[in-house]
């Protein structure tokens, strides 16, 4: 892989976000671009811009999602890695339904970020990976118990564990415990795998 297909995009508004990150990644081997707002990068991506991109779900004027959506509407299929706060995962529910390849919570650790660089590269090498058989995912959805699909019910549309445990009126514990196990049928690593299936299979998508 080129230099330029190995380029890690970096978008945030928070300075000391790109420093932290563009040091991390270069240390890593990565050539890195930074960029101060979703404006800026969507002013210099082309569908010629190879790479992978990681960027901040909340910017002043143009957020995340926008930045997504445009580069969706102009044909550029770079990879993303969706930044977001505490509390933002219902965003990141969007971000992942929309296409993105993983969301990192903040603060993130070097080991996450990495290895969804990795993942980044390995999507845009094997870009038909990306596509989740929506016959597969449906049976793979099968094994689940009809508990464990009330819960993954609750997870597409971004709810935290105490939500889903008032709307199906059970402990918060035995959610956590449902989520789990819920994972482990699927072969799931992260929340971001179980909604690529979930979406496949059809959850969520009438939202």
């Amino acid at each position: 892989m080129s230099e330029e297909e190995r380029t890690v995009h970096v978008v945030d508004d928070d300075e000391a976000i790109l420093h932290s990150v563009g040091f991390l990644l270069r240390k890593a081997g990565h050539h890195v671009e930074t960029y101060a707002s979703g404006k800026i990068f969507l002013h210099a991506a082309s569908p010629a811009t190879k790479g992978c991109l990681v960027l901040d779900i909340r910017m002043p004027d143009v957020d995340g999602l926008e930045v997504q959506r445009l580069l969706a509407d102009r044909g550029i299929g770079i990879p993303i890695i969706m930044l977001t706060g505490h509390g933002d995962v219902s965003l990141a529910v969007r971000a992942i339904k929309a296409g993105a390849i993983e969301f990192l919570e903040k603060p993130f650790d070097r080991i996450s970020l990495l290895n969804a660089i990795d993942q980044a590269f390995a999507h845009a090498r094997h870009s038909k990976r990306s596509k989740i058989d929506a016959a597969d995912a449906v049976t793979r959805l099968h094994v689940l118990t009809a508990r464990e699909r009330d819960v993954l019910e609750g997870m597409v549309q971004g709810q935290p564990n105490k939500l889903i445990a008032y709307e199906l009126d059970i402990a918060t514990r035995t959610v956590e415990v449902h989520r789990a196990n819920l994972m482990t049928k699927l072969d799931c690593r992260s929340l971001s795998d179980v909604l690529r299936i979930a979406f496949a299979a059809g959850l969520g998508l009438q939202k």
